[in-house]
């Protein structure tokens, strides 16, 4: 449930919202540095493959979140014609966190896209690990989680899987 007394403007990606998206894309990229040790590449910029296909592949989504008029977030999604729909990406600014807007916004994503959903995040990221057992659980009381190592990063240890349906 949002404590926030201000709803989140959850607005579908479009290529005109490509600059904000990159910006936000970076410090997304600059927070999970922390716990993948990622780093940007020779001109300061962080691998953004996933940003790229929600604007522009099939079966791929992005959001951009506003809280008032501030850009203060961001939304990936991949899978929208499978069977299992994966929150790709999610970020939200520092000063727009603990406030119920992250919920917000995935309960309407989800509920725009019903049916089983999944979500990867560090163990060692405990706020990410909080957040998403709270979402899970408050939308699927038979949620699972699961452990998968990262693809091509043997040196990360496995990648917590939160899997639940939304009705």
């Amino acid at each position: 449930m949002s404590t926030s007394r201000t709803p989140i403007d959850l607005i579908a990606a479009a290529h005109e919202h490509r600059p904000v998206l990159e910006q936000l894309w970076t410090m997304f990229r600059h927070d999970m540095s922390a716990f993948t040790g990622t780093l940007p590449d020779e001109t300061g910029r962080f691998r953004q493959e996933r940003l790229d296909a929600a604007l522009n592949e099939p079966g791929w989504s992005g959001y951009l979140l506003r809280l008032r008029q501030a850009p203060v977030g961001l939304v990936v999604v991949r899978g929208l014609g499978a069977h299992e729909r994966v929150i790709s990406s999610f970020f939200l600014v520092h000063g727009a966190r603990r406030a119920g807007h992250g919920r917000a916004a995935v309960r309407a994503i989800t509920q725009l896209h019903p049916g089983r959903w999944a979500v990867a995040y560090q163990d060692s990221n405990s706020v990410a690990a909080h957040f998403w057992a709270a979402i899970a659980s408050d939308a699927d009381e038979n949620w699972t989680v699961e452990h998968r190592a990262v693809p091509g990063r043997p040196d990360l240890p496995p990648d917590a899987w939160a899997r639940f349906t939304v009705r």
